[in-house]
């Protein structure tokens, strides 16, 4: 089945066959990163899914438990570190953060350094977070769900229901909200009173983030990430006027939302500010989102507080990324796992990329300006 985008898009399968499809990643050098939630790393190179995944862990893939999150290090074209958030098969459960090395396409797992063990889980197999993203502080950022026990979510006394903030050697970052008010693990915590944080979204040119929060019953968030923040779980779902909360950017309830059908769950979002902008303009800074029942993809613009339509017909999305060229890419964990690329085909107005710079020149001699534009219609 293919999705419905705008005019001039067009919609392609990068590969299918992948099982239980959770997050993926771009590496520096063009390679495409998928994590399966029994414990696979795959890798698509070329357009091609490779045979053998990179590592496979041991992992507990119950319910939302497994392998769920990936990032790269800042530095990862000198160090090859790659960062995965799984659940493991202890007793009891706990979700764990490492560090692994990459060699070409593999991943020997002795090279594992743990830099995070969670808290406990309980019998409760569902909201575990896991996404991991970079912020251009240099801080890896994860995001974690409250274990399905609400009072999670607001207390300082357990990492869970939280988006946590780390040096990327496991190390505290002594700036953090909470460092010097909690102890231990907790000294960790960035925000509070979150449900479950399945994916959040780091814009490049700013480090501002975007953390979607999945609701229970009616309402979906995207919530603004600053440090300290308390978003209102279990006390408040959806907007909220309460001074002791912050209330999210924007909230859409369970009914058929931007032309998909019933919605349930808010669970990729991600900027557009690519490195070669192959959108028109009026994308740039956008933030797109998806809704894992809906299989709708919609945009949200920063600026002016307003929402768009983007795309129908998509079968449970799990993440969605921007590439470095331009082009839209989103995770389907139906339709056989498949990775999917959204591209513009259509003419682009121009815009000037490099201005005229002001010069002096003395009385009757000649002064050249250079400016340079981009874009087909030219």
């Amino acid at each position: 089945s293919a999705a419905t985008p705008p005019t001039n898009f067009t919609e392609s399968q990068v590969v299918s066959g992948l099982s239980s499809p959770t997050a993926l990643a771009f590496a520096p050098d063009g390679r495409i990163f998928v994590t399966q939630q029994g414990g696979a790393l795959r890798i698509i190179q070329n357009g091609s899914l490779l045979a053998t995944p990179a590592i496979t862990l041991s992992v507990d893939p119950n319910g939302e438990r497994g392998l769920l999150g990936l990032a790269f290090d800042p530095d990862f074209t000198t160090n090859s570190f790659i960062y995965l958030y799984y659940t493991r098969t202890s007793t009891p459960r706990n979700n764990r953060v490492s560090r692994f090395t990459l060699s070409g396409n593999t991943i020997n797992p002795a090279t594992e350094l743990v830099l995070l063990d969670l808290d406990p889980l309980t019998s409760a197999t569902n909201h575990n977070g896991g996404a991991l993203h970079f912020n251009n502080d240099g801080k890896l950022y994860i995001a974690v769900g409250d274990n399905a026990t609400g009072s999670n979510a607001p207390s300082l006394t357990t990492i869970h229901g939280k988006m946590l903030r780390m040096n990327k050697d496991g190390s505290i970052p002594t700036d953090n909200p909470f460092f010097s008010t909690t102890t231990g693990n907790n000294r960790l915590i960035w925000t509070t009173g979150l449900r479950n944080p399945f994916t959040f979204s780091v814009q490049e040119t700013s480090g501002r983030i975007f953390i979607n929060d999945v609701g229970q019953n009616t309402w979906e968030e995207i919530n603004d990430g600053i440090a300290g923040a308390n978003y209102g779980w279990p006390s408040t779902e959806g907007a909220t006027s309460n001074p002791a909360f912050r209330a999210p950017l924007f909230t859409y309830n369970h009914a058929n939302q931007f032309g998909g059908g019933f919605s349930c769950a808010i669970t990729g979002g991600d900027f557009y500010n690519p490195t070669n902008n192959s959108f028109p303009s009026t994308y740039t800074g956008r933030y797109f989102f998806a809704d894992y029942c809906g299989g709708w993809i919609a945009t949200y613009d920063p600026t002016s507080n307003t929402t768009a339509p983007f795309l129908t017909g998509a079968n449970s999305i799990v993440d969605i990324r921007t590439n470095s060229d331009g082009s839209l890419y989103y995770l389907e964990r139906g339709n056989s796992g498949r990775l999917m690329r959204i591209a513009y085909t259509g003419p682009l107005a121009p815009t000037i990329s490099t201005h005229p710079q002001n010069q002096s020149v003395p009385a009757g001699l000649n002064a050249t300006f250079t400016v340079v534009a981009n874009g087909s219609n030219l």
